[in-house]
């Protein structure tokens, strides 16, 4: 179970990096493009950070 949570949460940033570019794309407002991309890097993040070892490990 270790390994599931991080990987959904790089499949929700590969799919809000694919939103963000397709709201730029359609002439989105930059808010929502902003919006769409900071969450985008906050899933990023936090899937890479759940892989990293842990200090206790």
């Amino acid at each position: 179970m270790g390994g599931v949570l991080p990987t959904l949460l790089l499949i929700l940033a590969g799919l809000l990096v694919g939103g963000a570019f397709s709201l730029h794309r359609q002439g989105a407002s930059r808010g929502a493009v902003v919006v769409t991309a900071l969450l985008a890097l906050l899933a990023t993040a936090g899937g890479v950070l759940w892989l990293l070892p842990g200090e206790g490990s």
